[in-house]
């Protein structure tokens, strides 16, 4: 532990050192060449990772209340408990129906002996978040033998037992049927639990037993986390990646991620374990499943809902090559280019096609116009391009005009690095994903990274990076400002390079305050709350702020790059007229600055300013501080094109300045 806290230390003083000024009674002057188009900013610039890690999906934006709800987990028990209340008694059983439902062969045989008070409590997903006044949706499927009089009492529970909801339900059919009911909740608790009892002796089969809020996202039924969404609209994303990840490759290929298992009715859905169950020793999870409530028509849907562009990726033939690189044969590849294949058709396909028929007869009539996919997650080495020029054949030859997003590995560099670089480039690919999970020093040092980039080669997407506060993997990483500020002095050269970056997102996107596996991570919540890090407001700022043409802005004729701390970049936005600057002060001294608008007649009289500050490096948000660095807007005045600034110490400033006509 000494050790480790001894290596943030060593991070801070580095970062500190690096970037400090002794002296800073110095103007700097800042010139932006208002008239001079340097690239065009794609509306794909910045986006959205999402990966059902940290419980991001069950658990998180997947709104479903109800642990292990159809009793598929490895222990068809597990998140349940036997209730026995004033005496009473019963019986339970886990049946199998095997191949007349093989993907979701369980269900639980409860029998009473009592009048009343026998049966099951569920805890929920680190328990169930309530909230006082809502409106929650109680569903189940039930069928009971012939004759039998058996109803169904529901109560919801606070964390003290008290009862704060109830309903209840009668199954009438001796064939599977399913039965809701919804009711109120009078208190607000984050750690409720539901109580399923049988009123009446006898028996009955249960499965699929599910509650969810009904202030879901757009009120849908069985829907997504409202709160959740929102701060994914707010962010006003290019694209939304999905859906991961490793979890596209799982840990085997049985594990992988199949897209058609996900569509359709809920119950039929086929539950696996999720990946990132067992992944680290340090924050074991084995009942992390994935249940697929939020399959890829919720997927698709969900990037229609936030305006972004659909980014699926899909399995490649590969499984995650950290753990048991198992591949499928090059000649039993074409389930998988099938899949690639129907995947496009249902997202584009008219409703004469086989699978733009079943996207509408889900609903959805309306094609998603995909226009882009990645081929592989996270792959390296000669087999990967190997099964890359299989894929990319295929897809190109029936869809010319799809876009092929490709993977350059785990890291930034390196041997993997370099071999798919050069080949993918060979190839004339589209797209390169290049990942760096690196330490904030290494996101100041690189920010001239995309510089000297081949401007007629393949477009770049930044498809996962986030600073690691301590070092990649640890579970002490934390949100920090240090790690936001460096990643915001980054993205100031992928906005300079847009003519060759393309796309970007943070990743990890969402993770549970008691129940994540990796850290950090953009968005945090807990059972009724969530928080964006400083890190979200940085990407909030950027995709807000993108504008449309990047134009330069310099410091004695030189990009903006570190003189002094100092980092900054300059767009112009066509749809309001507005020049936009980003400009980082990763010093521990404010700096006097004037930022002067050139190339263009006139400007507005005032300037909005947004800024991300904060004295300490180490300062986070949290459930209790959700904004403790958060955005703070300002406006200020200028002298004909000239606005004079003081920029503060570890501060990250949007300055909008409207051209007048």
């Amino acid at each position: 532990m000494k050790k480790i806290l001894l290596t943030i230390g060593v991070v801070v003083v580095l970062f500190k050192t690096s970037n400090c000024q002794t002296s800073n009674t110095n103007e700097k002057v800042l010139v932006v060449s208002a008239n001079q188009i340097k690239a065009h900013v794609q509306p794909t610039m910045y986006g959205i990772f999402f990966e059902d890690i940290n419980m991001g999906a069950d658990g998180g934006l997947y709104a479903e209340l109800v642990k292990n709800r159809s009793f598929e987990f490895k222990m068809p028990l597990q998140g349940w408990k036997e209730i026995k209340q004033d005496g009473a008694n019963g019986s339970i059983l886990i049946l199998n129906r095997g191949d007349l439902n093989s993907d979701n062969p369980r269900f639980i045989e409860v029998s009473s002996q009592s009048a009343q008070g026998y049966g099951l409590n569920n805890e929920g997903f680190k328990g169930m978040g309530i909230k006082k006044g809502n409106k929650y949706n109680f569903s189940v499927l039930a069928k009971l033998p012939a004759g039998t009089g058996i109803s169904l009492q529901i109560e919801l529970l606070d964390s003290k037992g008290n009862m704060i909801g109830n309903t209840s339900v009668t199954p009438t059919s001796a064939d599977w049927k399913k039965y809701s009911a919804s009711f109120t909740s009078s208190e607000t608790e984050p750690r409720a639990s539901l109580n399923v009892l049988l009123k009446g002796k006898g028996s009955v089969d249960l499965d699929m037993v599910s509650l969810f809020p009904q202030d879901t996202w757009k009120q849908r039924p069985g829907g997504l986390r409202a709160d959740l969404v929102q701060k994914l609209a707010d962010m006003e994303p290019g694209f939304l990646r999905f859906p991961g990840g490793c979890i596209v490759e799982g840990r085997e290929l049985d594990n992988r991620y199949q897209w058609k298992k996900t569509l359709g009715d809920v119950a039929n859905r086929r539950m696996i374990i999720n990946r990132w169950n067992t992944e680290f020793a340090h924050r074991l999870s084995p009942d992390y499943y994935q249940t697929f409530g939020l399959g890829f028509l919720e997927y698709f849907e969900l990037a229609e809902d936030i305006g972004a562009s659909p980014l699926p990726i899909i399995n490649c033939g590969m499984a995650c090559q950290f753990n048991t690189c198992e591949l499928v044969p090059l000649n039993q590849l074409g389930p998988y280019v099938k899949d690639a294949l129907d995947l496009i058709e249902f997202a584009n396909g008219s409703v004469n096609t086989t699978w733009g028929k079943k996207r509408a007869a889900l609903g959805h009539p309306a094609p998603f116009n995909l226009k882009m996919m990645g081929v592989g997650n996270e792959q390296w080495g000669p087999q990967y391009i190997e099964r890359w020029k299989i894929f990319e054949k295929a897809i190109k030859q029936k869809y010319p005009y799809m876009k092929l997003v490709s993977a350059l590995g785990p890291d930034p560099d390196g041997d993997k690095f370099d071999y798919l670089n050069k080949t993918f480039r060979s190839l004339k690919a589209d797209i390169l994903d290049e990942h760096y999970y690196r330490s904030p020093q290494w996101f100041l040092d690189n920010v001239k990274r995309y510089d000297n980039y081949d401007r007629k080669g393949p477009k770049i997407f930044a498809g996962e990076y986030a600073a690691q506060s301590v070092a990649t993997v640890s579970p002490l990483n934390k949100n920090n400002w240090q790690s936001a500020i460096s990643e915001a002095a980054f993205m100031t050269g992928l906005e300079r390079n847009a003519d060759v970056v393309n796309m970007a997102s943070y990743a990890p996107l969402f993770a549970h305050v008691e129940g994540w596996q990796w850290t950090p991570d953009l968005i945090w919540f807990d059972n009724l709350t969530s928080y964006g890090t400083p890190d979200y407001y940085v990407q909030q700022l950027f995709s807000l702020n993108k504008g449309t043409e990047v134009v330069p802005i310099t410091l004695n004729n030189q990009t903006v790059t570190g003189q002094d701390g100092c980092y900054a970049s300059a767009v112009l936005d066509s749809r309001t007229d507005d020049v936009v600057i980003k400009v980082i002060n990763t010093g521990s001294n404010e700096q006097k600055t004037s930022l002067i608008i050139d190339g263009v007649k006139g400007v507005s009289t005032t300037a909005t300013i947004t800024s991300l500050q904060s004295d300490d490096l180490n300062a986070v948000n949290s459930i209790a501080e959700p904004k403790a660095v958060s955005p703070q807007e300002q406006q200020a005045n200028l002298s004909g094109n000239t606005l004079k600034l003081v920029l503060k110490p570890y501060s990250f400033n949007v300055i909008r300045i409207r051209i007048t006509k």
